[in-house]
């Protein structure tokens, strides 16, 4: 950890090898997913293949700790058990990832990878988890395992996807809190950039507009291919009441006329709402991949 202090440490980041290294791999993934469906064919390497086992074998291993059934307030303490499994599994699951000849990077990888999935002991989830599980991709990246540009396009829909129906059964599952959420006036009570990128698919659309989230019938019909739409869809399975009383900047984004917009602002927002946002980047690590000096 480096960023410790706020006056001192924040600003330092944004000017860093690491900030410009992750904002570069966010940016390239973006362009990657321009006007792509989640279903459209796309080449999955080894590489995606083996990562997308390693999250179904993080899915699998929900079924062996369920909840605790002792009426708790603040989320499950069963997570607490889930998480303390993948710390202590961790060094194996990416040992049997990796080829042996990048073994020597597991030691700097895995916090990436058991942070992703949410904090153990505050047993909740937020877009620094999320932006944990982005810096463990652009460290696969880094490191040579996965392939860019080739792969992006997998990265985003195949991979990350499936990382966001994982961490959301994790949520569901464990209860868990928001972290860092801003409540009603934030984006999303747990992950940002399924709009990020989900707006990016849908740039061009002939047919859906930012305004098309309103309709209950289009977020049923195309939250299958689009993360922006399976995304508001969730946060109708998980709230009740209006949709612009519990996600009010949602609405008003939905009334922005075009996805380029959207697309653009997100990218913006990403940037001061979650790389330049203390409680979000202080749990942020940083090594040889990720260096803590001058882009």
């Amino acid at each position: 950890k480096r960023i410790k202090d706020e006056a001192k440490d924040l600003p330092y980041f944004q000017t860093s090898e690491a900030h410009a290294r992750i904002m570069s791999y966010i940016l390239a993934l973006n362009n990657a997913v321009l006007n792509r469906k989640v279903s459209d064919p796309i080449p999955e390497s080894n590489a995606i293949t083996k990562i997308l086992a390693l999250l179904d074998t993080l899915d699998s291993w929900i079924a062996l700790v369920p909840p605790k059934a002792d009426p708790q307030r603040f989320g499950n303490l069963a997570f607490r058990d889930y998480i303390r499994m993948v710390e202590e599994k961790a060094t194996t699951l990416l040992e049997d990832l990796l080829p042996s000849t990048l073994h020597p990077a597991i030691q700097e990888i895995s916090p990436y990878l058991t942070q992703a999935l949410g904090h153990g002991i505050r047993i909740d989830y937020g877009s620094g988890h999320e932006l944990s599980f982005v810096a463990w991709l652009a460290c696969l990246e880094i490191i040579g395992f996965v392939k860019g540009p080739t792969d992006h396009p997998a990265v985003v829909l195949r991979v990350f996807v499936r990382y966001l129906e994982l961490v959301r059964k994790l949520q569901k599952t464990y209860q868990l809190e928001p972290a860092g959420s801003h409540g009603v006036w934030g984006l999303d009570d747990y992950q940002f950039l399924p709009y990020l990128w989900g707006s990016a698919q849908l740039r061009d659309h002939p047919r859906l507009k930012p305004v098309s989230i309103m309709q209950t019938q289009y977020l049923e019909d195309f939250a299958p291919d689009y993360m922006y739409f399976r995304a508001i869809q969730s946060i109708h399975q998980t709230k009740r009441g209006p949709f612009h009383e519990h996600s009010p900047v949602l609405f008003e984004i939905s009334g922005v006329p075009h996805w380029t917009k959207v697309n653009s602002g997100m990218i913006k927002m990403y940037k001061v709402e979650v790389l330049n946002k203390f409680p979000v980047v202080q749990h942020l690590l940083f090594g040889s991949l990720l260096p803590w000096r001058p882009a």
